[in-house]
């Protein structure tokens, strides 16, 4: 049965940062609100969410320890008003 290429998908986020304490994302998807979607670390030190998103692009950071990251896995980004720049995700 071939898939509807509009379905909601659950792409994976993740961040190696296993001397944080607290690690979050944030981006289009949730307002850019750093406290509604926090990460879990794995046994290997690796922070991980996956989140039900509908195909599109969506801009995101991580928010780790209180600062701002952009996704090292990440290769793609664009440039936001305040001089910096945030990962960009496509969901097919």
């Amino acid at each position: 049965m071939p898939s509807n290429s509009q379905e909601p998908k659950k792409p994976e986020f993740s961040l190696s940062v296993p001397q944080a304490q607290s690690v979050s994302i944030a981006g289009d998807f949730n307002q850019w609100n750093p406290s509604s979607h926090p990460l879990k670390m794995d046994d290997k030190g690796i922070w991980r969410i996956s989140l039900t998103l509908n195909p599109g692009q969506y801009e995101y950071r991580f928010f780790v320890d209180g600062e701002w990251q952009n996704d090292s896995n990440c290769s793609s980004s664009v440039e936001n008003p305040f001089g910096t720049s945030k990962s960009l995700k496509i969901v097919k």
